[in-house]
């Protein structure tokens, strides 16, 4: 067997060859690396994001006032049907549309709604504090 003669033109199509190769790993893998992502679930990355709330007191009558803010720790995904623990929370402090008590220790934030990556969603209350911190919760990536 002999070796190719490298004229020009040979050396011209040896060279595409190496590069569209290359160009061929690569694009390899970047799509195992997306399928790796999209199987494992980015929602997957926000478990150790979960929601937190933080009641701050605002007002300092009697009465007090305090602002309770839902976050959504999540650089990544939207987050929906936030569920907090609320005890015996009276609706007649809220809108509903902000918080809607759906039964004893249940209570649901912003109808549902998502709330966006890293967002804070908010409300205002007077009446002695009521602890509320989430039960459940979904990711939208996921």
């Amino acid at each position: 067997m002999q070796p190719p003669k490298l004229f020009p033109s040979t050396i011209l199509s040896e060279i595409l060859k190496m590069q569209s190769q290359s160009a061929a790993s690569k694009l390899l893998f970047a799509f195992l690396t997306f399928s790796c992502l999209l199987y494992h679930g980015l929602g997957a990355k926000c478990a150790a994001n979960a929601p937190t709330v933080q009641q701050t007191q605002v007002g300092f009558g009697e009465p007090p006032k305090f602002m309770v803010e839902v976050h959504n720790n999540c650089p990544m995904c939207p987050i929906i049907n936030i569920h907090l623990n609320c005890g015996n929370f009276p609706q007649t402090l809220v809108n509903p549309r902000l918080l809607k008590v759906l039964g004893y220790d249940d209570c649901v934030v912003n109808s549902g709604l998502p709330l966006a990556p890293l967002q804070k969603f908010s409300f205002n209350y007077t009446h002695q504090k009521l602890l509320m911190h989430p039960t459940t919760w979904y990711f939208q990536c996921e």
